[in-house]
């Protein structure tokens, strides 16, 4: 079955418009399904039974592999096997009893608002770096944007007199998300100060470089982060989306909807969202338990 990868991974790039990541995840997670079932004797898409894809659920699940992580693993072989069916490749589709996995929804690790101050104070001073990392911080908290997305951001992705961004998400889907003074304002000073000394007389149009007046990769935005976390004295486990989900608890703790913040996240299934009103419940159990007399 392994040959029938690069067609699926065409079709599904074509027809589904998924993001590189996801593309580059389900060709990972295919690869490893079919070597698991080759080690059990299976060679063509007819000998696959509900059996063995169950068998290799459990044996992600052994390895201490996330529910999420082998959800995702399951929707890839469901898509690749139902590809098979509709191309006329497979006659059957095993997949079509083989139940998810119930995800157990984790709360994610957010900052308050004074670590996430402090955190932004940490990158205060007057060098290039310093000016752009405390940029970098302003937009992240500010906008709630993915990692992929901060960096993918070019010059003109902000509007300073509205006051917005324009990212791109997922599936290459573009959503506006309003951006606050202070980030608005932080960007600006590393566009004067900071940007022009790490462009070194280049040609670039992507908002934030690194050292070498290049793109900034994803991996150095997560150094960014640790970086200015182990600074302002941070305990918590910091994870690149720390940020992301700071943006859109603290949002709903001072009122804000879930479907505004679904739009601000650019989540396509608000279920997505609902983890945060976990978090939420937590906020108000604490400041219940804080304020009510007989708590």
């Amino acid at each position: 079955m392994k040959e029938f990868i690069d067609e699926f991974m065409n079709y599904i790039s074509v027809e589904r418009g998924l993001a590189k990541n996801t593309l580059l995840a389900y060709r990972r997670d295919l690869n490893k399904y079919i070597e698991f079932i080759s080690h059990k004797g299976i060679e063509t898409a007819a000998q696959v039974n509900r059996e063995h894809v169950s068998n290799f659920m459990f044996d992600l699940k052994k390895h201490d592999m996330s529910a999420t992580s082998i959800c995702r693993n399951l929707a890839a072989i469901k898509m690749f096997h139902r590809f098979l069916v509709r191309e006329n490749l497979a006659k059957e589709d095993p997949t079509t009893l083989v139940d998810t996995p119930q995800l157990w929804q984790r709360i994610p690790s957010v900052l308050t608002l004074k670590e996430i101050e402090s955190m932004i104070a940490a990158a205060s001073g007057k060098n290039i770096q310093q000016v752009r990392d405390q940029a970098i911080l302003e937009i992240f908290y500010a906008s709630g944007l993915r990692v992929s997305e901060l960096s993918d951001l070019k010059t003109t992705s902000i509007n300073y007199d509205v006051g917005f961004v324009r990212a791109v998400g997922k599936g290459s889907k573009e959503r506006i998300i309003p951006l606050g003074m202070k980030a608005r304002e932080a960007v600006q000073k590393y566009l004067i100060k900071a940007r022009p000394k790490l462009l070194k007389n280049q040609t670039n149009d992507v908002l934030f470089l690194s050292r070498l007046g290049k793109k900034i990769s994803r991996q150095s935005l997560w150094s960014v982060i640790k970086f200015y976390a182990r600074r302002a004295n941070i305990k918590k486990t910091i994870k690149p989306h720390t940020l992301r989900h700071t943006f859109a608890t603290h949002l709903l703790e001072h009122g804000a909807d879930l479907r505004s913040v679904q739009e601000m996240l650019g989540h396509s299934d608000i279920s997505t969202t609902q983890i945060y009103t976990h978090v939420d419940k937590e906020h108000l159990k604490k400041v219940h338990k804080q304020f009510h007399p007989r708590s």
